[in-house]
């Protein structure tokens, strides 16, 4: 046997110890051995029997519960066992709260102090009465928006959405008396943020960790985030790659948007929002990293989390409502739908880390994917874009217009906006853009070659080509290990490693793999 989450090994005792007994009785009990040494090993007590009639006495008065205290083992060789049940209510010990946390007693402080009390009066955060929101604060089109949905779910009782607004948070369990719960707030105001710190969305796309390119805001109730976000992802930020069936041109994500929805509902539903950071998106050349500050339900490991395990949202109401309006299913079954969504798209599952104070999920890009996205090792580039609609030709993040990096409040995108890729002026969703780019990288080589120094906006000038165009030509070359940057970004020079092989005169363009959809 070893020391774990309701086990602890003690040699001999120490008034400190009480801290151990406080967090078993905070969490899911244990046992607390006084006489092993952290090896397990017995090493016994010559005090056991003293401490036999004084630690149930003192574990009573200091912390108001009622331990066992066995005596084991014999002679020289005796210990003592504490046995703790888990308490239905908190116990502090000299005004503290300790919970065990795997193998170690932890305080809790701040917000997980919050939290922890909340669930050991059986509320969870969304739950919460606030006594500032009113019916009035819900907004009509929020209400109408989720009515609509739960009308297509047919997960709600059609004469309920017919009753009016009142009809609806209280068939939703959102109003206790006369006041209006947390979840409410999040649901159906225009402005969550409001009223919860960080209730609202970030995304960005970033070339390295440390160089963010440009940022966006979602803001809104959080059906509306939930939708725009995802538009955001898709109209300037997922880069897309080309296949074909028979003569049937097809762009398809580098990620399955199936999947990335799951992980955003996901990070909605069991997000911290005592917190008060916003839910995070970072969109990279190869992956896609979405993170939350939230924690698995108490007891729970990752290797329980991406098995078979039951629905046991953060904030059940939030999901509740969600589940309504048929954005999630109820069965915990999100982890499975973004393995499966995965599987069929031709990329790993993602990858699920614990260690950020938070959840963070990441998408890897499969190779071939990435390769026929953004030109194949035969030396030609494949322009692509993501996917376009009949409204909207979208561009993807290297492709950015000309203008100073910014940051905007995002509620969707509008379908009059025609954007163009750095060195095509005019392109349809209808038209194959297959270049051999030799002339204007050589260009470019031959530049870097005799002006190491030479900045992207001189390289721009010389060659008649947009700052977006050459930082395109530039960040290809970089990743084809023909160049690289020595230095700082401003101060440093390019060196030339190798030269691009050179195209046929004529070659006919070579589409990418299908890809499985």
């Amino acid at each position: 046997m070893k020391e774990n989450q309701q086990v602890e090994w003690k040699e001999s005792w120490r008034d400190e110890f009480l801290k151990a007994v406080c967090a078993f009785a905070n969490s899911d009990g244990g046992v607390l051995v006084i006489g092993r040494n952290n090896k397990g090993k017995v090493v016994g007590l010559a005090n056991a029997h003293k401490l036999l009639e004084e630690l149930p006495n003192k574990i009573r008065d200091l912390l108001g519960i009622v331990v066992k205290v066995n005596l084991r083992g014999h002679s020289s060789r005796e210990y003592l066992e504490i046995v703790v049940e888990a308490y239905p209510n908190p116990i502090s010990y000299r005004g503290e709260y300790y919970v065990r946390s795997g193998s170690t007693t932890q305080a809790l402080k701040g917000a997980a102090l919050y939290t922890f009390l909340l669930r050991k009066q059986g509320r969870n955060w969304d739950g919460v009465p606030d006594p500032t929101l009113r019916l009035k604060d819900c907004s009509a089109q929020a209400l109408r928006l989720f009515a609509k949905n739960a009308t297509r779910s047919g997960r709600m009782d059609s004469a309920v959405l017919r009753d009016g607004r009142g009809a609806v948070l209280e068939n939703l369990e959102l109003m206790e008396g006369q006041y209006l719960k947390r979840a409410a707030g999040l649901l159906f105001s225009d402005r969550p943020e409001s009223r919860v710190s960080g209730a609202w969305i970030k995304t960005g796309f970033f070339f390295s960790d440390d160089d963010l390119r440009h940022q966006d805001e979602v803001h809104g109730n959080l059906f509306e985030q939930v939708e725009n976000t995802l538009k955001v992802l898709e109209s300037k930020y997922l880069k897309a790659y080309i296949s074909y069936e028979g003569l049937q041109r097809l762009e398809t994500y580098l990620f399955p948007m199936e999947a990335v929805r799951e992980a955003l509902l996901n990070a909605v539903i069991h997000k911290d929002y005592s917190s008060g950071i916003p839910i995070q998106i970072s969109v990279y050349e190869d992956k896609i990293v979405l993170w939350n500050p939230g924690e698995l339900p108490q007891n729970w490991t990752l290797k329980k989390l991406l098995g078979k395990h039951p629905s046991k949202p953060f904030n059940p109401l939030l999901a509740n409502a969600l589940f309504r309006a048929g954005f999630i299913e109820s069965w915990g079954r999100g982890i499975e739908k973004i393995r499966r969504a995965c599987e069929e798209h031709g990329i790993e599952p993602p990858v699920y880390d614990l260690s950020m104070s938070g959840l963070m999920v990441t998408f890897h890009a499969n190779p071939q994917h990435l390769a026929a996205a953004t030109g194949g090792a035969n030396g030609t580039t494949q322009e692509t874009t993501p996917k376009t609609t009949q409204e909207t030709q979208i561009t993807t993040p290297e492709t950015q217009p000309t203008t100073p990096e910014t940051t905007q409040e995002t509620r969707g995108t509008t379908p009059e906006t025609q954007i163009t890729t750095p060195e095509t002026r005019a392109t349809t969703p209808e038209t194959q853009i297959t270049t051999y780019p030799g002339t204007t990288q050589e260009k470019i080589l031959g530049l870097l070659r005799t002006q190491p120094h030479v900045s992207s906006r001189a390289l721009a000038a010389q060659l008649g080509l947009t700052r977006d165009g050459i930082r395109y030509h530039l960040r290809k070359l970089t990743l084809e290990g023909i160049i690289r940057h020595v230095g700082p970004t401003k101060a440093g020079y390019w060196e030339v490693l190798e030269a691009p092989a050179k195209a046929p005169a004529k070659a006919p363009a070579k589409s990418p793999a299908k890809s499985r959809s």
